[in-house]
């Protein structure tokens, strides 16, 4: 265990600078998926990271602790949480020692303009958020209390700084010469996502790509810009830590929302954009997550809201953040990951699984990292229905991490039923029962799990009622349980031959599907006149017609899909996937902002104007709204599975309804 020194009695602004500058030089070994050397850095070179240094700085532990955290977290090892929490309240402890004394004044007049030891509140805001992540990490109750209690006590810290910081607000900071279009790319893009939403947002924060950081990257400001690396982390890091506060709060559950209000959290979402862009800016650590979060909200946006007003611009921008932070750390397992989502967003797969195969065949470094990058391979095998390689995949993960290993199991037995392998699939069932009685994070099953235990259930009670064994109760199985895959929206961005190949295997099925539109991979048929069902429940044929319709809607047969959705959510005497009527009448509001975008772009391209008129669009949008209102009135019932991915997907896209809005002029 590290033993934790004393703070310096003789903080100086160069011993300030020197300390960070370290740190910065072991995170970016962090960030390139040298963690060994990461660690040795921030231990002040000793061989251990445990071992005694009287060089260890706030600064150090704080990198210590960070190495400690994404190790826990990215793997989910809950036992790695107690040392991340040490090492990050040594380090808060160490930030408010060393703040406390140069506000005494005994640093002198080398700080720079922001005020003595802001650099050091910072740092201590930086490991009590932290701390707070770790305690919502742990395995009680309590530790969700001890969690929301610090994030409380950093975004009121957050809050302060900012004001400090930017004392008339972002602007002066906006960068607003066209010509330099070319460096703000990443930046600007990114606050163009805001202004859709807020119509009130303008360009902001130039970024820099040479070594002079903020330096060059401000015109016609009103202060002048940071200069050192010590101002350059109070700016980046006050930006990061408001922004990523505002975002977060603003992509909590409504419930949530309404619960963290009575501690005096508020959101702004552009604004929270524009922060996390300015953010971006910095070389120390803060730009790197700043521009992390920026990452995960664009592609979170691409994955889940099952619409964007403007796909085109949001692609722009995520693949302009990954850019950037790429080209510092070619080798990093995080921007591989998300260049890799790029490509699978931008309806290239094959691209998408390249970048990961390459990335996994570098010596493993950091393994917690490389994990996710099989996690991501996994589902797009999976989407691809490589269903050999996917459930090779999703086993492994079982090796890599402690997350849930009944999800990964069943998946994988669901490739197998797919393949046909129904012995190999019933032998990867048969593993689940007893993952599932495994200790879980937080203590409760997982979302996925209770879902995983009713079909389990199911299955068995089918497989009984056909007079089968209920032991092998994989023959009774039709609809692949691998198509769980539909609530992590992986259907959207695939391929037509693959969709193609989806309803093939749907249709097959027994009995057939009965639709009065048509469909020219669905026959019209009355299923009363049929005497064998494959499919003998309604919960069965409910979800056929779910998978069907989000297929069709692939194919952009508009008309069948809407058909087949309406069919999903009506569905009568569905017992166990009470999910699928919510899901159902989200996917009808996505459906018919697609088929309006893509009536749009046709009505522009036989030259009868840019888009339908204002009238038309408000009628579409507006369905919509209304349609998501159902919709989350449904995921606030308590016997709903998975309703927090539903309720989250629906403030999602309606944040791309209010975009689109704006930018029709309603």
């Amino acid at each position: 265990m590290l033993v934790v020194p004393p703070v310096s009695l003789h903080i100086t602004p160069a011993a300030t600078a020197a300390a960070l500058a370290s740190a910065n030089r072991g995170f970016d070994y962090l960030f390139a998926n040298e963690i060994g050397l990461a660690r040795g850095t921030f231990s002040g070179g000793a061989a251990s990271p445990r071992a005694s240094s009287s060089s260890v700085s706030p600064f150090h532990l704080l990198g210590l602790g960070v190495c400690a955290f994404l190790e826990a977290a990215l793997g989910m090892e809950s036992g790695l949480m107690g040392e991340a929490s040490r090492l990050l309240t040594a380090s808060e402890a160490g930030a408010r020692r060393a703040g406390a004394e140069v506000k005494k004044g005994e640093r002198g007049d080398g700080g720079g303009r922001f005020t003595p030891g802001t650099e050091y509140e910072i740092l201590g805001a930086d490991a009590v958020v932290l701390i707070g992540l770790t305690h919502a990490l742990s395995e009680s109750y309590m530790g969700y209390f001890q969690c929301m209690y610090a994030l409380n006590a950093a975004h009121s810290k957050f809050t302060k700084l900012y004001k400090t910081v930017f004392p008339a607000g972002l602007e002066q900071y906006e960068a607003r010469s066209a010509s330099r279009a070319a460096s703000v790319a990443s930046a600007s893009a990114s606050v163009s996502r805001a202004a859709s939403i807020s119509d009130v947002v303008k360009p902001t924060f130039a970024l820099e790509n040479g070594s002079g950081g903020l330096g060059a990257a401000v015109e016609g400001t009103r202060e002048r810009v940071p200069e050192g690396e010590v101002e350059e982390m109070i700016v980046a890091g006050t930006a990061f830590g408001f922004g990523l506060f505002n975002l977060v709060f603003s992509l909590l559950p409504k419930k949530v929302q309404s619960l963290v209000g009575l501690l005096g959290f508020k959101h702004d979402r552009a604004l929270a954009l524009r922060a996390l862009a300015g953010g971006t800016i910095g070389r120390d650590v803060h730009g790197v997550f700043a521009g992390l979060v920026l990452m995960t909200f664009h592609g979170v946006v691409l994955l889940l809201s099952g619409y964007q007003a403007d796909e085109a611009r949001t692609l722009q921008t995520y693949k302009a953040i990954v850019d950037r932070i790429e080209a510092r750390y070619p080798t990093g397992a995080l921007w591989l990951l998300n260049r890799a989502k790029i490509l699978r967003m931008s309806n290239d797969p094959q691209g998408a699984i390249a970048v990961l195969q390459r990335a996994l065949e570098a010596p493993q470094t950091f393994v917690q990292a490389d994990t996710l990058l099989v996690f991501e391979l996994a589902w797009t095998l999976l989407a691809q229905r490589r269903h050999q390689e996917a459930a090779d995949a999703f086993v492994k993960l079982t090796e890599l991490n402690s997350w849930s290993h009944a999800t990964y199991y069943f998946i994988a037995a669901g490739c197998y039923v797919s393949m046909g392998n129904r012995d190999k699939a019933q032998e990867l069932f048969d593993a689940i029962p007893e993952l599932l009685t495994r200790k879980k994070v937080g203590g409760k099953d997982l979302p996925t799990e209770v879902l995983i235990r009713k079909k389990l259930e199911f299955y068995k009670e089918k497989q009984k009622r056909r007079g089968g064994d209920p032991a092998r109760f994989v023959e009774c199985i039709s609809i692949s349980p691998a198509d769980v895959n539909s609530v992590w929206n992986t259907h959207q961005r695939i391929d037509d031959a693959v969709a193609e190949a989806h309803i093939a295997e749907l249709a097959a099925f027994t009995p057939p599907v009965a639709l009065a539109v048509p469909s020219p991979f669905l026959p019209v048929v009355d299923e009363k006149h049929t005497p064998s069902q494959d499919l003998d429940t309604p919960d069965e044929r409910a979800l056929r017609a779910l998978l069907l319709g989000i297929m069709h809607r692939t194919l952009r047969l508009y008309g069948p899909a809407r058909a087949l959705l309406e069919a999903a959510r009506g569905m009568q005497g569905v017992k166990i996937s009470t999910w699928i009527a919510g899901v159902a009448l989200f996917e009808l509001a996505v459906t018919d902002l697609k088929e309006a975008d893509g009536g749009a772009s046709a009505h522009k391209e036989k030259g009868k104007g840019p888009e339908m008129d204002k009238a038309a669009w408000a009628r579409v949008l507006s369905g919509a709204d209304a349609k998501l209102d159902g919709a989350l009135g449904m995921a606030g019932k308590s016997d709903i599975d998975l309703s927090s991915r539903l309720d989250s997907r629906i403030a999602l896209l309606r944040d791309e309804i209010a975009a689109k809005r704006a930018m029709v002029g309603l």
